[in-house]
């Protein structure tokens, strides 16, 4: 599957079981054609009247490179390839796709708790691999928010419950860039702002967190956390900048003007969502993508690296020469593109060689990115290679490289960092 010419050392490297520093569970169920289609699109919304997502770069890469595991000729029509698919069931193609992905670990961003998705465990049993967790602090959140009853239980029993999590995982992972986008204050909150922030949450506990106080009060706990366990943060920068629309703020649902004492006919205030739904305020926009660049983060970035806390730059794209600038200057800054590389396809090559070009080979990691369907995992690794494997012939070829640095950088990039950086 490599699209050039190589050293056999170079190729023997880059097929090579990787590391898998970043994905998500799959779906254990099969699938309807809406609901795969909403799946291989970044936007989350289905093709226009007489369009399909599978006319886009990754659409065609299912075609291509999926449909011959399923025992399906290369560039299948979608209606073959989802009829093969029913075929063999979601367990038998789950099985196929991970175990072709050439994984020796996979590092699960476990945080949707999503029963349709499989587990850490599962996608290494499926892929016969071994399985890790990552931590995604909002979930925490959210579970702490919805059990408190007082702010200071709140504030209290999310540090207990950081921690207690961080004990059996390699990684925490934030998404604050879909929440409020990269460019927050990077300074600790004071505690009484903190208290504030976490008395209005507690007022609307089931909304998603998008509070910049409460966000940044987290982010600085899973530091101390993190920096206490030795562990590494992985924030999410780049595309998608929101998987889902971002709920009013409880102060936004309550203006100064507005008639606080509003409720559902049941006695109890009306919770964010249900004013959202019902017309009487209006939904905020979510973070634009110009706020998810990886640049926003640098006062952060600089903040933390006393602390010895690796920070991992996940997904970057169409920031990742902005990201690699970053993985350059800083010495615990990490960048990966994950899931740019099956979205660009043919085109991965050339999103592979930005990154060569600023960024120091040590602080380059892989991931397939892959949520939803095994799909992504076998894709991101597979383009991956072939990208990197592009790279490389251009560099040995020229006689910038020799056969052995390439087959170095190959295995580091592959599989050694993460396990250096994850302490696997």
């Amino acid at each position: 599957m490599l699209p050039v010419e190589l050293p056999v050392t170079v190729r023997d490297a880059l097929q090579a079981p990787l590391v898998d520093h970043h994905c998500h569970g799959v779906h254990r169920d099969d699938l309807s054609r809406a609901r795969f289609e909403l799946l291989i699109s970044e936007g989350g919304a289905p093709a226009p009247p007489g369009t399909t997502h599978f006319d886009t770069p990754y659409g065609m890469a299912v075609r291509r490179w999926c449909a011959p595991v399923l025992d399906l000729e290369p560039h299948a029509p979608p209606a073959v390839y989802l009829s093969r698919r029913a075929d063999l069931g979601s367990v038998e193609v789950n099985r196929r796709l991970l175990t072709a992905a050439g994984v020796v670990a996979f590092l699960v961003d476990t945080g949707t708790e999503d029963l349709d998705l499989l587990s850490a465990a599962e996608m290494g049993r499926h892929g016969g691999a071994a399985a890790d967790e990552l931590v995604r602090v909002e979930q925490i959140e959210q579970d702490v928010a919805e059990s408190a009853a007082l702010a200071v239980d709140y504030l209290d029993t999310l540090g207990e419950e950081l921690s207690a999590r961080a004990a059996r995982a390699v990684g925490l992972k934030t998404v604050v860039a879909t929440r409020c986008g990269l460019d927050f204050d990077p300074a600790r909150p004071s505690r009484g702002s903190v208290i504030a922030a976490a008395n209005r949450r507690l007022a609307a506990p089931r909304e998603p967190l998008t509070d910049p106080v409460l966000l940044r009060h987290l982010l600085w706990s899973a530091v101390d956390v993190a920096r206490e366990r030795g562990l590494p943060l992985q924030l999410h920068t780049g595309f998608p900048t929101s998987a889902a629309p971002v709920p009013p703020h409880p102060d936004s649902a309550r203006p100064d003007n507005a008639d606080s004492g509003r409720t559902n006919g049941g006695g109890r205030g009306l919770s964010a969502s249900e004013l959202l739904l019902s017309g009487l305020v209006a939904a905020p926009e979510p973070p634009g993508p110009h706020r998810a660049d990886p640049v926003r983060l640098s006062a952060f970035i600089a903040a933390l690296q006393p602390l010895s806390v690796p920070v991992i730059l996940l997904g970057c794209y169409p920031f990742h020469r902005q990201a690699a600038y970053l993985a350059g200057l800083h010495p615990h800054v990490y960048v990966d593109v994950g899931l740019a590389l099956p979205h660009t396809a043919g085109a991965a090559a050339r999103v592979m060689e930005d990154l060569l070009e600023l960024a120091p080979f040590h602080k380059l990691l892989f991931s397939s990115g892959s949520r939803g369907l095994a799909e992504s995992c076998l894709l991101g690794a597979l383009y991956y290679r072939r990208a990197l494997g592009t790279a490389l012939a251009g560099r040995v070829g020229d006689g910038e490289w020799s056969a052995g640095d390439a087959a170095r950088i190959a295995h580091m990039i592959g599989s050694g960092n993460a396990r250096r950086v994850y302490r696997l």
